[in-house]
């Protein structure tokens, strides 16, 4: 969910409920040490029920009180998640794969991206955390009960009926546009799912226009057409943000990480950073204290 990769054991204790799937927590004193910075390997919903929380999402700082859904998404950098005494909540979260299984992120993916990009805490009305907190409760209720022989396919049309549920929300606080199920709108949100999932992420266009068996004309074609960016753009975007959640990890050195990144010299990659961050990533290291 939020936990880095070394500290899947510690998450798996906090759960109430676990697997390579799907993962519930409620236990906030288990969840603190599980680790609750880093960047999502995957989805998760965390609803505040009492209490407060500051944590700061891609270097700003924010504040969860209750009420408040904070939406975690691939490739957001998380970091400084401190927690009140009193600090409860219920926490839902998912493999980027299986969304992707689901199909849990239909309709204008884009739009609900940016969005939870720019506002990942929404609060929620006083009936929307009840239906969150229903849901939870028939989760927890179905997933640790006795196993039966569809667990999967009760497990997904739980979440499915969730997300529809939560639709309602979205159309409360963005102004999603109505699905196309173009042949573009398809090939887009494969594009943004290789981003999310590639390590380290090539910034080549043709890259990932060989993977989906298109031109890098048409992919840019069509990322322009649901973003207004470029596949350039985009990608840039992308591992820009990587550069930025590395160079904030302390025990990495500047080569390491462009060596992480796949730069080909030190040189090559203190230019890009310059060129994307407007400093070398000394200085960035630097004006921000790290």
């Amino acid at each position: 969910m939020i936990a880095k990769d070394s500290d899947k054991k510690s998450l798996e204790k906090a759960a109430i409920y676990c697997d390579d799937l799907v993962v519930l927590i409620d236990d906030v004193q288990a969840l603190k040490s599980a680790g609750t910075t880093g960047k999502p390997n995957g989805y998760a919903a965390i609803l505040c029920t009492q209490g407060l929380a500051d944590v700061n999402i891609d270097n700003k700082p924010h504040q969860v009180k209750t009420g408040d859904l904070f939406i975690c998404q691939p490739n957001l950098f998380i970091e400084k998640f401190t927690m009140d005494s009193d600090f409860q909540c219920r926490a839902i979260g998912m493999s980027l794969q299986y969304v992707k299984q689901i199909n849990l992120t239909g309709g204008n993916i884009w739009d609900i991206k940016l969005f939870f990009d720019q506002n990942p805490i929404i609060h929620l009305l006083p009936e929307e955390t009840n239906t969150f907190c229903q849901y939870y409760d028939l989760l927890v209720s179905k997933l640790t009960g006795r196993h039966i022989k569809y667990h999967k396919e009760l497990m997904g049309a739980l979440l499915k009926a969730f997300a529809y549920e939560f639709r309602d929300v979205l159309e409360r606080v963005v102004s999603v546009k109505p699905p196309t199920y173009t042949s573009g709108q398809h090939i887009f949100k494969e594009f943004l799912e290789l981003l999310s999932t590639s390590r380290p992420k090539p910034r080549a266009v043709a890259f990932y226009s060989d993977r989906l068996c298109i031109t890098p004309k048409y992919l840019s074609a069509v990322c322009k057409e649901a973003s207004g960016q470029t596949a350039s753009e985009l990608i840039n975007q992308y591992v820009v943000k990587d550069i930025v959640y590395l160079l904030h990890q302390p025990d990495k050195s500047i080569k390491d990480i462009a060596f992480e990144l796949d730069f080909p010299n030190l040189s090559f990659f203190g230019k890009y950073v310059k060129k994307h961050l407007g400093m070398s990533p000394k200085m960035y290291r630097k004006e921000n204290k790290l």
